[in-house]
């Protein structure tokens, strides 16, 4: 009997095999899928919705600190995020009660209907706001922003004394305050100096302040309770580095974390303000503050950055206060970025736009980098001014006081800034120093770039003084009066001033007799200088045979009455005075 294979029987699997197209005779029902309930009635969804998107916000009202303002771009984002947070709380909570692409659609519409029109408001608001701050459409109130009054250098800005050149950049400052803080065992293993350093006026002299911070986060947590105990001050001029230790420490920074946290304590108490980047200054007393300038846009939503007073909080209590007109003590209520934006937003658009784009009259911008000065009790921002067309040589430059935003601008042509750097270290390029960014004197009736000479090592090794209209006018000497001493003397060579103008600036002269101890001698800008220390001092009497001729005559142990000129209150234990001459009281060696 042939054998036969019969199909349709029971396979290995139990399951019935059907020859045609290998399919299941008995396909299972198809599934209808069903719609996922919503929560509760629509009160109770409605309610559950608003209770976490509020949730959600204080969160990131927390963290984020948003200005509540329609002039401020983060409000936006937190409105729109506020929004979609709504929007899909909603969705889950109504079930997703939809069937096809069309009526998903039509539910979520249906369920965030009011979060919808908030955002088309929102961004209709935005794009009017943008567009009615565009400087195509308002450039003339850009060019208003700050007002630029002409100026006259020789008679407004009056030469300055010693004791009120700064001799430190930001940098050297630094390292000075690292310095300090080493030297004390009970701060330096808990605190660490926030780099800040801002530059005031304090009690007639220029000086950095800037506040401790705490080293790390275990750090704050073990120290948190009495605060940050100091504070630090660079005297400019001195070079001096001090830790000023405060009866009860600092409790509101921005190193601190949680509500005592500057940044935090601002936004809870002025919800609506915006503000700048909070700046660390004290007192004619001591006492130290944050000024916190508060930011307004003045040209449609979003444009025209200005300054409208500021709160002043006190970083040992929290205790904060709204200034329209701050204090006098304040020295830093405009920053530097926003008064130089101001000045450029003057210098391209006060003929127009279109003439800043094609015919470029008049058009002028602020050189690269600033530095400030103290004058008359307040704090002076400088920078060179160019034409738009010229990165070279200034046209001019300005001076802007950074409490009231009183500008002047200076109409001198000369070398841009970085040139005079490079002229100043070329005077010393066998040593490889390194010059700062200038300060503007004048010396003489001179315009005169001021800089420090830094070695590797980024401390203060001399000074330069280089002309502005003549930058191959330079100066250096080891102290301000021996470098101020050589300059009077180029400018009387080359005919800028009268012979008779050649002396240091009167004011800090003193008369002193005593005996010769020890001369030397060097040859310093082609003239030989007699270095004279006396009887028991260790610094030196620079007497310049130009202008001292009978310099050449001294001997030791020579009885003189001499004279010098004093950088600061005190003669130097060490270092060089520049001596302007002297008289024999007796012929006795």
């Amino acid at each position: 009997m042939p054998f036969t294979f019969q199909f349709g029987g029971s396979n290995a699997f139990g399951g019935g095999f059907n020859p045609e197209g290998f399919q299941n005779s008995n396909p299972r029902p198809k599934r209808t899928r069903k719609p996922r309930r919503a929560v509760g009635n629509a009160f109770s969804r409605t309610l559950i919705n608003l209770a976490v998107t509020l949730v959600f916000g204080l969160v990131y009202f927390y963290l984020e600190l948003p200005a509540l303002n329609l002039h401020a771009e983060e409000f936006y984002v937190f409105a729109f995020l506020l929004c979609a947070v709504y929007c899909v709380c909603a969705i889950f909570t109504s079930g997703f009660q939809a069937e096809g692409v069309k009526g998903y659609f039509g539910f979520v519409r249906k369920q965030c209907a009011i979060p919808f029109l908030a955002v088309a408001v929102l961004i209709a608001a935005l794009a009017l706001g943008a567009l009615s701050s565009w400087v195509v459409l308002r450039a003339g109130s850009y060019s208003e922003l700050l007002t630029v009054q002409p100026g006259d250098f020789t008679a407004e800005v009056e030469e300055i004394r010693y004791d009120q050149i700064p001799m430190l950049d930001k940098d050297s400052a630094a390292r000075l305050g690292t310095r300090k803080l080493g030297e004390l065992a009970d701060m330096v293993s808990q605190f660490e100096i926030l780099p800040s350093y801002t530059q005031i006026n304090y009690q007639g002299r220029p000086v950095r302040v800037t506040s401790l911070r705490y080293g790390d986060l275990i750090k704050w947590f073990t120290n948190r309770g009495d605060g940050l105990p100091a504070y630090i001050i660079i005297d400019m001029v001195s070079q001096e580095a001090e830790v000023v230790r405060l009866p009860e420490g600092m409790k509101y920074t921005v190193a601190e974390h949680f509500g005592r946290n500057l940044y935090r304590h601002l936004r809870f108490h002025y919800p609506t303000m915006m503000f700048d980047e909070p700046v660390f200054e004290i007192n004619e007393e001591g006492t130290p503050y944050w000024v916190c300038s508060r930011i307004v846009r003045t040209i449609g939503l979003f444009g025209g950055v200005d300054v409208k007073g500021a709160v002043l909080v006190n970083a040992i209590t929290g205790e904060s206060e709204y200034y329209e007109q701050v204090p006098s003590w304040v020295d830093q209520l405009y920053s530097a970025d926003i008064i130089i934006q101001q000045y450029d937003f003057y210098g391209m658009y006060h003929n127009g736009f279109l003439n800043s784009m094609f015919g470029q009259k008049d058009v002028t911008v602020t050189t690269e980098g600033y530095n400030y000065i103290a004058l008359e009790d307040d704090v002076y921002m400088y920078t060179g001014v160019t034409s738009v067309t010229s990165d070279e040589s200034n046209i001019g430059f300005i001076l802007s006081n950074q409490r009231t935003k009183d500008t002047h601008f200076y109409p001198i042509a000369g070398a841009e800034e970085f040139s005079a750097m490079d002229s100043a270290q070329s005077q010393v390029q066998m040593m490889n120093y390194k010059a700062t960014f200038p300060l503007l004197l004048n010396i003489a009736g001179q315009p005169t770039y001021f800089m420090a000479l830094k070695g590797a090592d980024g401390l203060v090794k001399m000074f330069a003084m280089v002309n502005v209209q003549q930058y191959d006018v330079v100066s250096t000497g080891g102290t301000v009066a021996e470098c101020e001493s050589s300059y009077r003397q180029t400018l009387a060579h080359r005919g800028l001033i009268a012979a008779g103008e050649q002396k240091p600036a009167a004011g800090n002269a003193q008369e002193q007799e005593g005996v010769v101890a020890e001369i030397r001698s060097a040859v310093v800008g082609g003239d030989t200088h007699f270095y004279v220390r006396m009887e028991d001092s260790l610094g030196y009497l620079d007497f310049n045979t130009a202008e001292v001729p009978l310099a050449v005559l001294l001997n030791v142990r020579d009885h003189i009455r001499y004279t010098f000129v004093l950088e600061g209150a005190e003669f130097p234990e060490h270092g060089i005075v520049p001596a302007t001459g002297f008289k024999y009281i007796d012929w006795d060696n």
